[in-house]
């Protein structure tokens, strides 16, 4: 178990060294099946008694340690695959390049920052949400999306890849990762598209963070699955074993939990 000494302070290099360390992509395997597969890791956030939100945001739920967990994830991946509404509804902006990490990503051969992908079926993204207009922003949908909604976009300068007909398919995404030389994949959430990745099995890796706090109320859980995701598109059964727990002085447990067979070193 591996502790984080004044969370409230993890910002120098040396910390975030050790942090990126724990966190490196494993090894793709040089050949066969899985070599082309883009490595798919997934960081989530929930409350001790499993929400994910709280007042409909995962970031009232975040502290200082989980910021420079998610600060750390986001500076080895090659792409930041979110859905729409969680980007819109979180305020994200362009992802930038993080001095601290630079020497990792040179080290890899990667662009100074990570691309950012929005999922969406609908297109309901305002086209002034800053991210669009970004050539390192790439919109992932299908061809069944509003036109209307998709001309507004193209018009405001974005750069959409349609992976699928009348939805958003999970295999599609991952061979337009594959096709762009993305081969370390984050996806930040929120829950249905996590639970797309589950349901297909595409899911290599879980970063959770648990909040040492109690929410109640309604809020959803890290996973959403519906459709084709089982015989009652409700319910799947994945097996995962635990590679790293970290704590910090405020109550934080980060763990990592990885699906067996998916790394060239298991």
């Amino acid at each position: 178990m591996f502790h984080l000494q004044k969370a409230t302070q993890v910002t120098t290099n040396d910390e975030l060294d050790r942090l990126a360390e724990l966190y490196l992509y494993p090894p793709r395997p040089s050949s066969g099946p899985g070599a082309a597969a883009p490595f798919v890791r997934a960081n989530m956030v929930s409350s001790i008694d499993g929400a994910v939100t709280y007042d409909g945001k995962s970031g009232g739920l975040g502290g200082p340690g989980d910021k420079a967990v998610f600060r750390v994830l986001r500076g080895l991946a090659d792409i930041i695959l979110v859905g729409a509404g969680t980007a819109t509804t979180e305020g994200y902006g362009r992802p930038q390049p993080d001095e601290a990490l630079a020497a990792h990503r040179e080290s890899l051969g990667q662009a100074p920052a990570p691309a950012l992908a929005l999922v969406s079926r609908s297109l309901s993204i305002p086209p002034d949400f800053e991210p669009v207009s970004d050539p390192n922003t790439v919109i992932l949908t299908c061809t069944s999306a509003p036109a209307d909604r998709r001309r507004a976009l193209l018009d405001a300068g974005a750069t959409l890849l349609d992976c699928g007909d009348d939805t958003v398919s999970t295999p599609a995404i991952l061979e337009r990762c594959a096709d762009r030389g993305w081969s370390r994949v984050l996806c930040e959430g929120g829950p249905s598209l996590l639970g797309s990745l589950v349901a297909a099995d595409a899911l290599d890796e879980l970063c959770l963070t648990t909040s040492p706090h109690l929410v109640g109320g309604n809020a959803g859980r890290i996973v959403a699955i519906g459709g084709s995701g089982s015989a009652d598109g409700s319910a799947v059964l994945r097996a995962l074993r635990p590679a790293t727990i970290i704590t910090d002085d405020d109550g934080f447990v980060f763990t990592r939990w990885l699906r067996h067979g998916r790394s060239s070193t298991q």
